[in-house]
């Protein structure tokens, strides 16, 4: 299969962070969210979502693909991780310009059959400032038969653990925030019986977002880059655990070292994990 001439494809998009945006990411959150500066850590997410007339919807609630996507022949799709590079602070106000551009394709054969990786870089600018660079990294799957759940693993010490209660309800409004209309986060049916999850998904940027707040959080002030990627499908149901530790360099300060960071699931099974530099 060849996709080489989709490379190098862009598109820009445009966004005002409002004062109601923020509001509403707060209180999706709660109590699991950095309180320091205007507008929260991984409130880029929720910029420019993609949105299409309900004809032009796939029967996985996502806009269909040879858009600005290729038509990739795999018809599953999940977040597999990225990282951001953070240049300056977003204001309530801003208007938000976002340029996508596709820098790589690449087909690969796994332990879950058939995938395709597609990275993509935005840029979120405003008034011509660089605000945000991110490399957002896409896996597209053949619909295959789901491995079975993992063996539940022993818990470990965590420096700093958030529980977080990622239920029906903070789906939807996440899924609100980012207008994000796939179908595994609030039809469970579809989850369980087309796409053969355990239930509902916890989206992947949310996730990341949780991660991010809990090291900003730690460190006390905004991060300068994030690294992070998804381990495995994350099902919603009972409190989930959040968890950053210090990676030390050459002392114990914060200031010479990253917080590692991850999500595990209630089996204690890490789902997502990441690495925030300050």
């Amino acid at each position: 299969m060849e996709f080489s001439e989709w490379i190098g494809n862009c598109i820009t998009r445009n966004d005002v962070i409002t004062e109601r945006m923020v509001d509403h990411f707060r209180l999706t959150l709660g109590q699991h969210c950095f309180a320091d500066g205007e507008v929260p850590a991984g409130l880029h997410w929720c910029l420019s979502p993609e949105a299409v007339d309900p004809v032009e919807l796939g029967p996985d609630g996502h806009p269909k693909l040879g858009g600005f996507l290729p038509n990739i022949p795999y018809p599953r799709r999940m977040w597999a991780g990225g990282w951001l590079e953070f240049e300056a602070d977003f204001r309530i106000g801003d208007k938000v310009q976002r340029l996508s551009r596709i820098d790589d394709i690449t087909f690969k054969s796994g332990n879950s059959g058939n995938l395709c990786f597609v990275s993509i870089t935005h840029e979120f600018t405003v008034d011509g400032e660089l605000k945000l660079r991110e490399r957002h990294n896409v896996v597209y799957r053949e619909t295959v038969t789901l491995p079975a759940p993992l063996a539940p693993q022993p818990d470990t010490e965590a420096a700093f653990r958030w529980h977080v209660d990622a239920n029906e309800v903070m789906l939807f409004r996440y899924s609100a925030l980012t207008f994000n209309g796939h179908r595994i986060h609030y039809d469970l049916p579809y989850s369980t019986d087309v796409e053969g999850h355990g239930g509902l998904l916890v989206h992947g940027p949310l996730q990341a977002t949780l991660m991010l707040n809990i090291a900003c959080t730690k460190a006390g002030r905004a991060p300068r880059r994030m690294d992070y990627r998804g381990v495995r499908p994350l099902v919603c149901g009972e409190l989930i655990m959040v968890d950053a530790n210090l990676e030390k360099r050459t002392n114990e300060t914060l200031q010479e070292g990253n917080i590692a960071t991850c999500v595990r699931s209630p089996d204690g099974n890490v789902t997502m994990q990441g690495t925030v530099s300050f």
